[in-house]
C-alpha cells in the first residue's frame, strides 16, 4: 500500500511543479493516456542519454516543456 501512495504523491507533485494548462488540473487517470504513452526513443550520445519524442504526438510540446521545468528545479 505504501508504494501506491508514493506513486500517487510523485504523480501529484510532478503534475503541480511541471505541467501547465489543462494537464495541470487533469485527473490522474487521464495523464497516462496523454503524457506517459508517448512514442519515443532513448539515444546515447557521448556521456549523455537523451529522450527523443515523436514530433507528431499532440502532447510532445507539453512533455518537453514539463521536462525543461523539472530540469530547472533540479539542484546542480
Amino acid at each position: 500500500m505504501e508504494i501506491v501512495q508514493l506513486a500517487e504523491d510523485l504523480l501529484a507533485w510532478t503534475q503541480a511543479l511541471s505541467l501547465t494548462g489543462k494537464h495541470r488540473v487533469a485527473e490522474p487517470k487521464r495523464l497516462p493516456l496523454c503524457l506517459f504513452a508517448v512514442a519515443g526513443r532513448l539515444i546515447r550520445t557521448g556521456r549523455r542519454v537523451r529522450v527523443c519524442l515523436d514530433s507528431t504526438w499532440p502532447w510532445t510540446r507539453d512533455i518537453n516543456t514539463a521536462m525543461q521545468r523539472l530540469h530547472a528545479l533540479a539542484p546542480g
